[in-house]
């Protein structure tokens, strides 16, 4: 699973854990959410996260 970082606040989306608050259950692919998803943190739009290697965890 991966891990998503918003370039704007610094929020991260983890696939493993989704975003509860939001309804988007664990294991929700970063690709599968909906596109009127937004940061949960700071309200930024989906096109504002970034991957996050493996090292970078």
């Amino acid at each position: 699973m991966a891990k998503y970082q918003c370039s704007a606040c610094d929020y991260i989306y983890d696939e493993e854990l989704g975003d509860e608050e939001a309804g988007v259950e664990p294991e929700t692919k970063f690709a599968d959410l909906p596109d009127e998803w937004t940061c949960p943190a700071c309200g930024a739009g989906k096109s504002d996260l970034e991957r996050l290697d493996e090292d970078e965890e």
